[in-house]
């Protein structure tokens, strides 16, 4: 578990591309993940002559990139095929030509919205029933960046997802059939955005299929356990530590990725410097502690 690598979405260390890039270095920070404020751009909406500048760049700070943290099939499954094969699945081949020039170690699609949530309790079910064209694009998603020589993880996100439970994730998966070529990106706030609260027992269920952990703070009010405020790490009020050292002793995430919290502000809480915080609360009490 010392092997263990820390990073952060590139944009929180500033939005400022190159000045993002000298914080990771200042930080101590050898791995990117690259979402969003690349010269301004998403990473798939960067031009050629813009990633090669990116890549001298990184490379001129001996950096590499772990993740290229694509938007692609984050829409509504309502839109219907068309909208999902001309938005996400024709711009997987972008996404691609990218990752040739940055080099990553994954390229990450999201999971799909639904305007239907609120229905059903198992979306992968609804999906089967009425939309299977999607799990046929995302299977065919994930053969192009496999044969491309990338290995695809799929980040649950939050806000009338698909994944909201353990179980919609594991049948998505199943339904996937794709083996070793994907993998699911976990953000344990996502998923309890969503409605589930992060447990061990929680980690036990999707541990066969997590390959990357993404982490961040929020806190409940008394008596709930739904998300209220965001917060640091260090006072978080769901099981930050027992949670994350599980990971860390399992070796499921060889790098592990510090999100910004979610949540309502919270009067009075200092919210100063917090990425410098939650990177300090990891390795002091979550890596350099571990036993």
């Amino acid at each position: 578990m010392s092997g263990t690598g820390i990073t952060l979405l590139n944009s929180m260390a500033d939005r400022d591309f190159a000045t993002a890039l000298d914080r990771h270095v200042e930080w101590g920070l050898r791995h990117l993940d690259l979402k969003d404020a690349i010269f301004g751009k998403s990473v798939v909406d960067i031009s050629d002559p813009e990633a090669h500048r990116a890549a001298g760049l990184i490379a001129e700070r001996d950096l590499s990139v772990y993740c290229l943290s694509t938007n692609l099939f984050h829409d509504d499954v309502e839109c219907g095929e068309e909208e999902f094969r001309r938005d996400h699945f024709a711009r997987v081949d972008r996404a691609i030509e990218i990752a040739r020039v940055l080099r990553p170690d994954l390229i990450r699609l999201l999971s799909a919205r639904t305007k239907r949530r609120d229905e059903f309790a198992n979306a992968t079910a609804y999906l089967k029933a009425e939309h299977d064209w999607l799990i046929e694009l995302y299977r065919g998603a994930i053969d192009k960046i496999a044969s491309a020589g990338f290995r695809c993880t799929v980040e649950n996100e939050c806000h009338s997802n698909i994944f909201s439970s353990p179980d919609e994730i594991v049948g998505f998966f199943e339904a996937l059939n794709c083996g070793d070529a994907v993998h699911l990106t976990w953000d344990v706030q996502n998923l309890w955005q969503m409605g589930t609260y992060p447990s061990l027992d929680v980690y036990r269920i999707l541990k066969p299929l997590i390959g990357y952990y993404h982490l961040k703070g929020g806190m409940t009010e008394e008596d709930s356990n739904a998300l209220r405020w965001k917060s640091c790490l260090e006072d978080a009020t769901w099981p930050v530590r027992d949670i994350t050292r599980q990971v860390l002793a399992d070796g499921v995430s060889p790098v592990i990725c510090l999100n910004t919290s979610h949540g309502a502000a919270k009067i009075g809480y200092d919210y100063q410097n917090t990425v410098e915080r939650d990177l300090a609360y990891v390795r002091r009490k979550l890596i350099q502690s571990a036993p």
